[in-house]
């Protein structure tokens, strides 16, 4: 109530609905440049006609909602890097072995992006000046996921790591997840794609577990071929790499 008495709540009604409107059109064209990239080959240019046409409406309603066409392709990529994530989610649970858990990480990714390749394709695009790509961001999510593995089995051994080790934990899985990542957009690419699905996923996750073991082993630490949630209930709650003040 303002203080000439009048009632301001219709006023914030309208805005809110107003609001959740542009919100819902927003997600229209998102879903309308999202098929129409479904349809078309990788590195063929997505006509913003045909987004517009896609989700019946003029190109002049697409800009009112988006800055520019930089804004709407960013916008793009978040969302097919959301699907990324809803994909992997799934397989980023503590059910299997470690080596497991890896082989299931890198098949779900592989599987997804053989099945969307174009979105794969879009969503690895340099769009200079917007800051972190959302690919890397989905990169990061994989790598955090596998780290917390490395994590709760190192834990689990009773081992303490060096400064050096914890400090080259993020960069290193990091960089191993982002040569996944372009392994599989080389494989996409390639006339015929060779080696098989299965084939791939095996040689990518085995690639993956190698190292990790391998740098386990130079410093003397046998990994247990354990499910990492039995490793995870051997813990107390201050051994917990995820709970407050644990490794």
């Amino acid at each position: 109530m303002t203080s000439e008495g009048v009632d301001t709540e219709p006023l914030d009604g309208r805005r809110r609905r107003w609001q959740e409107h542009n919100q819902v059109r927003r997600q229209v064209i998102i879903d309308a440049a999202i098929a129409v990239l479904e349809r078309q080959a990788p590195g063929e240019e997505v006509q913003v006609q045909a987004v517009a046409d896609e989700a019946g409406m003029s190109r002049t309603v697409i800009y009112r909602h988006f800055e520019d066409r930089s804004d709407l392709d960013r916008a793009v990529q978040r969302a097919v890097c959301e699907q990324v994530g809803v994909e992997l989610l799934p397989a980023l649970s503590y059910d299997g072995t470690p080596d497991q858990i890896i082989h299931r990480i890198v098949g779900s990714f592989i599987r997804w992006a053989e099945a969307h390749p174009t979105l794969y394709w879009f969503a690895e695009r340099d769009l200079a000046g917007w800051g972190p790509s959302p690919l890397s961001q989905a990169v990061e999510q994989v790598a955090e996921g596998i780290e917390g593995i490395m994590a709760i089995v190192v834990a689990a051994m009773g081992v303490e790591l060096s400064d050096d080790d914890r400090a080259a934990l993020d960069p290193w899985v990091f960089g191993m997840i982002g040569a996944v990542f372009a392994a599989v957009r080389r494989w996409l690419e390639r006339p015929v794609r060779e080696p098989g699905i299965d084939a791939c996923i095996s040689i990518l996750s085995e690639s993956i577990w190698l190292q990790i073991n391998g740098m386990a082993l130079s410093r003397g630490l046998n990994l247990p071929d354990l499910p990492v949630a039995q490793l995870l209930q051997t813990l107390g709650p201050t051994d917990d790499p995820g709970s407050e003040g644990g490794a």
